[in-house]
């Protein structure tokens, strides 16, 4: 079993930054940024392969937002710059027991979620 905890949202102005962070119990995985924004579908952001040779963004965050994870802390950080108001969301931590995971059925364990609102 796998608990993921996240923290670092916030309320930011557009063209700030957030750091997001994802603490994982349990064992490691890939792991993945999702967001769901009110009265959207949860939404693909970015993953990162277990010892983190692998990253894959959306096109909607690609250049701006950044993955990586800290395995001596069990930790997956999302650092968001340039922020824009359409970033506005509930971002969600995820593992996979696959090797690398695009769509949240491919995801086995979620966090809480962690709110981000970018105001214009």
């Amino acid at each position: 079993q796998v608990q993921l905890v996240e923290s670092g949202g916030g309320l930011v102005q557009a063209g700030g930054s957030l750091r997001l962070s994802c603490a994982a119990s349990g064992s490691s995985y890939a792991m993945g940024w999702f967001r769901q924004a009110p009265g959207q579908e949860r939404q693909f952001v970015a993953t990162i392969t277990e010892r983190g040779g692998n990253l894959k963004y959306s096109d909607s965050v690609k250049g701006r937002f950044t993955i990586s994870r800290d395995n001596a802390k069990n930790t997956v950080y999302l650092q968001m710059n340039s922020l824009k108001p359409e970033d506005t969301a509930v971002y969600y931590c995820a593992a996979t027991k696959n090797s690398v995971g695009y769509s949240r059925t491919e995801y086995d364990y979620w966090g809480q979620g962690t709110q981000v609102t970018v105001s214009s």
